[in-house]
Order: C-alpha cells, then sequence, then structure tokens
C-alpha cells in the first residue's frame, strides 16, 4: 500500500488515540496518509489529497462507522478495513489494541477483499441501495401493520407484524439477528427475509437468492408503513403500497486479516 485514507466514529473522543497511533504507523510503513475535509474538521488536521485515490479505507470506529465507509466507497475498487473502537464490531479485523500490528500487516498487503452483496429498493418512483438491510415497519408506534408479501412472483399470504426486515449477508448480524433471523456468512449470494414481531405460527425467515424479488404490500387500512434504509428513513408506503427489493448489482469491499474469519468474528462476538 501506498496510499491509504481513513474514517473515524462520529464523536472523535470514542476513537481516543487512534488517529496519532494510525499516523505513527503510516509515516513508518512509508504510506501515505490522505486526510479527508471530514476527518480534518473532526480532528483538528489539514485536508490532504482525495480520499478517492487511496487503495485502502482503515476505519476507527463501530460497525456503524463501517457501513458508513462501505457505503461511502460503494461503486468503487476501494476495499474498507476496520479497527473496532465500537461495541460488536464484527465487521472489523482487529481489536485497538492490536492496531499497529494489524495496520502493518493489512499496508504490506497481507489482505483477503470480501464481495458483499447490497440490496436494491424501489418504493414508488424512488430507488436507494442498502448495504446492511431494508426495514419496513408500523408508521405508528404500538400499531400492528398487515403485510402482504410474495417471492420471484409468487404470493406468501398476508402476515399481521410490525414489519419484515431484508438483509444483507453484511446487515445479517444486525438487526436481523436480534429478531430470530438467519446468519447470512460472508460469500453467500442471497438476502434474509425475517418478521418483527409477527402474530403468527407460520411466520418464519426465508433466505431469498439472487434473482428473486420480494415485494411487500401494506394490507393495513389505516395506517402507514414506514421503509428504511440502513436505519435511515427514505419513505413510506400507504395503505395499498408495495415495496420491492431484490438483490443488487453493486458490491461493498470489506477487507479483512486472513486470520479474522467470519467463524473466528462469529465464535468471538455471538458464541460466548
Amino acid at each position: 500500500m501506498t496510499r491509504v485514507a481513513f474514517i473515524t466514529h462520529g464523536r472523535p473522543g470514542q476513537v481516543g488515540d487512534g488517529v496519532e497511533r494510525l499516523m505513527g504507523v503510516a509515516r513508518d510503513a512509508g504510506v501515505e496518509l490522505i486526510v479527508g475535509p471530514d476527518e480534518a474538521a473532526r480532528h483538528g488536521l489539514e485536508p490532504h489529497g482525495d480520499p478517492f485515490d487511496a487503495e485502502l479505507v482503515v476505519v476507527l470506529g463501530g460497525d456503524g462507522t463501517m457501513l458508513r465507509a462501505l457505503r461511502t466507497f460503494l461503486g468503487t475498487r476501494i476495499p474498507v478495513i476496520g479497527v473496532n473502537f465500537g461495541r460488536v464490531g464484527f465487521l472489523s479485523s482487529m481489536q485497538p489494541d492490536e492496531l499497529e500490528v494489524g495496520l502493518v500487516r493489512a499496508f504490506r498487503g497481507e489482505l483477503e477483499v470480501v464481495r458483499l452483496p447490497t440490496i436494491e429498493l424501489e418504493n414508488g418512483d424512488a430507488a436507494h441501495i442498502a448495504v446492511n438491510d431494508v426495514v419496513v415497519t408500523s408508521g405508528e408506534l404500538g400499531r400492528m401493520v398487515e403485510l402482504e408479501w410474495a417471492v420471484g412472483g409468487e404470493d406468501l399470504g398476508s402476515i399481521p407484524c410490525d414489519g419484515i426486515i431484508c438483509s444483507t449477508p453484511s446487515g445479517s448480524t444486525a438487526y436481523n439477528l436480534s429478531n430470530g433471523g438467519p446468519v447470512l456468512m460472508w460469500g453467500i449470494d442471497a438476502m434474509a427475509t425475517t418478521f418483527v414481531a409477527p402474530h403468527s405460527l407460520h411466520a418464519r425467515p426465508l433466505v431469498v437468492p439472487r434473482g428473486k424479488d420480494v415485494v411487500v404490500w401494506n394490507r393495513t387500512p389505516d395506517v402507514p408503513v414506514v421503509v428504511l434504509v440502513d436505519g435511515h428513513r427514505v419513505g413510506e408506503a400507504p395503505p395499498g403500497g408495495r415495496v420491492t427489493v431484490r438483490l443488487g448489482d453493486a458490491h461493498t469491499l470489506l477487507a479483512t486479516l486472513p486470520d479474522a474469519t467470519f467463524v473466528s468474528r462469529y465464535r468471538a462476538g455471538f458464541s460466548t
């Protein structure tokens, strides 16, 4: 590596002296550290270079910061590697006490890059891309909604529930997991669909392959549903409205150290 950019947690204090340590590793390795305008303002530094000219992006933060970085560099050929300054840090390759050793290895090119699928959303005339998940949920707190759904053009009936989650493999360990959905190992080209608090004994999570659209209709007569992309509200579907999701053509590029495998992260994060 010769040029590396970085993205940090939205609260500068969260990463402690992480930026200074990163700068030291880059300096010792002869790597040009690119400082984008947002990070310069956040940490009192001088802007330097264009982050989109980087060969690698280092994230100092948690999974939320990783998500922001993956979205920012979506569609480029720049992979993203994380140092966990958050809580779970499932998408990160190393912990803060491993920063120096881990980044030296990364800058030497000791990396594996995983291509992770995205989800395309259509809601009326609006279109969005999700890195983690698309959530269709009740627009009124405490009100159940009736969602009809179909996969690949085949109807699967209506489910009274609080909502439905459609998640990528990278998003399957987030809101999807907390609602009892399946964890999708990286490398699986599919999305998980999981209902939130279904009032039914027959609503089960479903793993949907590429090429199958998931269509959700709001069949609640008097309650709109809210559509969220990666946790951000992007629109509504009124009674009778519909939302369509499918695996997208774009992929995010997650860089990992060879020993920071999916299974090792899963074991450390969720098996104890």
